[in-house]
């Protein structure tokens, strides 16, 4: 039995070391920054056949001449390394702006094109004096920076130098690539890459051997014991406290857990962030043991002169405003929506849009949803009274001639916004997405997306935090969910509910720890 238990254990290791090996291989020696380069067409623009249609494709010309020889290069300028690429990443050429130069032997470059850009990121590195040219018939590329997997293509036109000959049927020499990557893979100049439609002879290496592995293990195992582990459950009652905008996501959990540990009682009683927090602080105060079956969500960090609550970074969530479509608004700057919330702005016709008057939808003070808008959105200002009890007109006495009503839900907020003209509020990402009848709107021309906040581009977002009153028991129902959170199904959980776990951001210091 002892044999069998060390061949257990060696197999479990070898099939965690070598992946890991193979992953700091390709991650510190191969390169953390590498950029890459594709040639994905290169052919001649002659009408060999004397087609009736080339139409155009007879008359390229330069500087009143025709072409001698045209031809056609489309390439592709990817980031193939494990991290982003900055301006300053660039090796320094000649020019302060250059970051690469194609040249093509035996022919110059007539004419290009910067044809496509995987993201809207790029297109600012191409503007204006970026740097992007063609110079002695040498393409010239600016330091762009490129987020990871991020690429360009330029598409060419160029001609055979004038004194070049070329035997018809032969390929053309292989452009040459001047730039690369401080400190990159083989002193970090740009290497060409293969196609990604097939797998690389490492990856079917290291998967035969993950394979052998797990049938090593899967013999092992059946030779020796065939009982299995038991699930990580817990019995009792649980109340989960706290964010309305985390509520699907808690929900859904709660009852998938139920399924699996049927002795489990877990009830929802979500009611907003901070009043979730405070009544968890209650119970624990309250608690003989000091240990209440409590569990308070709260989008952002709790107040001070809290010292017991512990807090635990579950997710990422994003939120976005949302606008009743009558308004005639798409997209607002940060400036304008704190000029809409400190009353500057009056009617949706101010901004562009229709003639309606701005009615703002909010939350309750206590309300993380709220707290993160005025943090992140109104830069730390805080939003006014309310002056309206119907959300339509503002009620007698009040300071104030917008209309301001605070709602104790995000379903609320949502079924205000998409029934009043000329509403505005705010709520999380899933729960809007969920929805045809609202209006997202951008932020400074920016959509609420994980990769917009990843890259700090879009400024709504928070992170997610279970609090308990102090440390629970290990075999408690508080701390068995809690770890279902942040295993795989309720990771998928929060997946599903466009939220994402921390870890899986590509910049993790945004799940910020207390």
């Amino acid at each position: 039995m002892l044999d069998f238990i060390r061949w257990d254990v060696a197999l479990a290791v070898l099939g965690v070391v070598v992946p890991i090996i193979a992953a700091l291989y390709e991650f510190l020696v191969v390169g953390r920054k590498r950029l890459g380069y594709r040639v994905q067409m290169d052919t001649t623009a002659t009408d060999e056949v004397h087609s009736a249609y080339a139409g155009a494709l007879q008359q390229l010309r330069t500087e009143g001449r025709p072409l001698l020889d045209p031809s056609f290069v489309l390439l592709r300028i990817e980031n193939v390394g494990a991290t982003h690429i900055d301006e300053t990443d660039y090796a320094v050429l000649d020019e302060d702006k250059v970051g690469i130069r194609v040249s093509f032997p035996g022919r110059r470059v007539a004419g290009m094109v910067v044809t496509e850009l995987s993201d809207e990121f790029l297109r600012p590195s191409f503007e204006g004096r970026s740097g992007l040219n063609v110079r002695d018939g040498v393409i010239q590329l600016p330091k762009v920076p490129m987020n990871r997997a991020a690429h360009y293509k330029v598409l060419a036109a160029l001609e055979r130098e004038a004194g070049e000959t070329r035997d018809p049927g032969t390929e053309f020499k292989p452009p040459k690539i001047v730039g690369g990557i401080k400190g990159g893979v083989g002193s970090g100049r740009i290497r060409e890459t293969r196609s990604r439609t097939g797998v690389s002879r490492q990856a079917v290496s290291l998967i035969c051997f993950l394979v052998v592995v797990i049938l090593a293990q899967l013999a092992t195992s059946l030779a020796t014991d065939d009982s299995s582990a038991p699930l990580d459950c817990a019995t009792g009652s649980l109340t989960v406290t706290g964010s309305t905008a985390f509520e699907p996501v808690l929900s859904d959990a709660a009852d998938l857990y139920g399924d699996t540990c049927p002795g489990a009682d877990i009830s929802i009683e979500t009611d907003g962030s901070a009043a979730g927090v405070a009544e968890l602080d209650r119970a624990g105060r309250e608690d003989e043991d000091g240990s209440p079956a409590m569990i308070a969500f709260s989008d952002g960090p709790k107040d001070e002169g809290l010292p017991r609550l512990l807090p635990r970074p579950i997710a990422f969530s994003l939120f976005t405003l949302v606008v009743n479509e009558e308004a005639g608004v798409q997209d607002l700057s940060a400036g304008q929506i704190r000029d809409l919330y400190r009353g500057d702005v009056t009617n949706w016709s101010e901004l562009g849009g229709a003639d309606l008057p701005v009615r703002l939808i909010s939350r309750h003070a206590d309300s993380g949803t709220r707290r993160t808008f005025q943090e992140r959105v109104l830069d730390g200002t805080w939003e006014l009274a309310p002056t309206s009890q119907d959300c339509r007109e503002v009620h007698p006495g009040a300071a104030g001639d917008v209309v301001r009503c605070e709602l104790g839900s995000t379903g609320d907020v949502l079924d205000a916004v998409a029934g009043i003209p000329g509403a505005i509020g705010y709520a999380e990402v899933g729960r809007t997405n969920e929805r045809e009848d609202v209006l997202p709107l951008r932020i400074d021309g920016q959509a609420a997306t994980l990769e917009a906040a990843d890259h700090g581009a879009y400024p709504f977002w928070e992170t997610e935090f279970a609090y308990t009153y102090g440390e629970p028991a290990p075999d408690s129902l508080a701390a068995s969910f809690l770890r279902y959170l942040t295993n795989e199904v309720g990771q998928d959980i929060i997946r599903a509910r466009d939220h994402r776990p921390c870890a899986e951001l590509e910049n993790p210091v945004l799940c910020r720890p207390l």
